[in-house]
């Protein structure tokens, strides 16, 4: 305790500005005070941790290993102190916060439409920003405290990440229905001779089907690699292309768009849909509130039938 008598606890809040952006000025303008007053905030941490911690690198600045350190006990201590200022107080109606959630499109079709709604509805002060990025993007942004939340596939997790699965989802293969006719199952020969589409943010992204296949020891022809998960149902029609997602990504596609769902000729296992988070959230009771609310938006609809 003495020794957090010797520092005023402001200067903590300029800390975390400081390793979160990077940048004085823009530390500056997300704290509402001077660029002067912030440059003299950073020469009193550096003397009270005996460390530069923001170095000059190229046109911008990096942190120090040790500034690297102290950023993730620093926003852990943060947002329990914020926790305790407001536990037992959070209503969504008065709240005022914003959210960064990543999520690829396929998520934003399933969830973001009756969470918004929810939003407007429940707690109208509440702002969300989402982005994309792959799952092994997301999990760094969560632990540096880019993002608030990560929803995706998330099979594996760093230390201090937390997951929640949203639901359960497997395969289904999708094709023009006059390119292929289907009359009883397709055999895998006949779906590997076709070319496919794989939904990818980054075309050497590895992906749970072609692992599969890799385990028999077969492979695909990749004729279309995408990041859109609804533009790659549109490009299907009056092609020979197969394109295999998950089942929820066809909830749009209609019997009139001249296309045939049916399960690939191999085994496929499901997998989990989740959320994850970073440990240090877990005492914010409007993260808690928000998560709550991500899981009753999640909740699948009837499947349509499939071959």
């Amino acid at each position: 305790m003495d020794d957090i008598r010797r520092i005023d606890l402001n200067l903590l809040l300029t800390l975390h500005a400081l390793l979160a952006e990077k940048h004085v000025t823009r530390a500056a303008l997300r704290l509402h005070k001077s660029q002067p007053a912030v440059s003299h905030a950073l020469a009193q941490l550096r003397e009270t941790f005996k460390d530069p911690l923001l170095t000059r690198r190229g046109a911008g600045m990096a942190l120090t290993p040790r500034a690297q350190d102290l950023l993730p006990p620093l926003e852990a201590a943060l947002d329990q102190l914020n926790a305790l200022l407001h536990e037992g107080a959070f209503d969504p109606r008065q709240a005022v916060r914003r959210f960064r959630v990543a999520m690829s499109d396929y998520a934003a079709h399933l969830v973001l439409p009756t969470l918004v709604k929810r939003l407007r509805d429940q707690a109208p002060g509440i702002d969300v920003v989402v982005c994309q990025a792959s799952r092994e993007a997301m999990l760094t942004q969560l632990a540096d405290g880019e993002i608030d939340l990560g929803l995706g596939v998330f099979p594996d997790t760093a230390s201090g990440i937390v997951v929640e699965t949203l639901f359960e989802e497997h395969f289904v293969s999708i094709a023009d229905k006059r390119s292929l006719p289907l009359r009883g199952k397709l055999p895998l020969d006949k779906w590997l001779a076709r070319p496919h589409v794989l939904v990818a943010t980054r075309s050497d992204t590895e992906n749970e089907i072609d692992a599969a296949l890799a385990a028999q020891g077969r492979h695909r022809r990749i004729a279309l690699v995408l990041p859109h998960w609804r533009a790659s149902t549109e490009v299907l029609t009056g092609t020979d292309l197969i394109l295999t997602v998950a089942s929820r990504t066809l909830d749009h596609v209609s019997d009139d768009q001249g296309l045939t769902q049916f399960l690939p000729p191999f085994e496929l296992p499901s997998f989990a849909f989740r959320q994850a988070w970073h440990m240090r959230r877990n005492a914010d009771s409007a993260h808690h509130w928000f998560r709550r609310l991500v899981v009753d938006c999640s909740r699948p609809k009837p499947s349509s039938s499939i071959a």
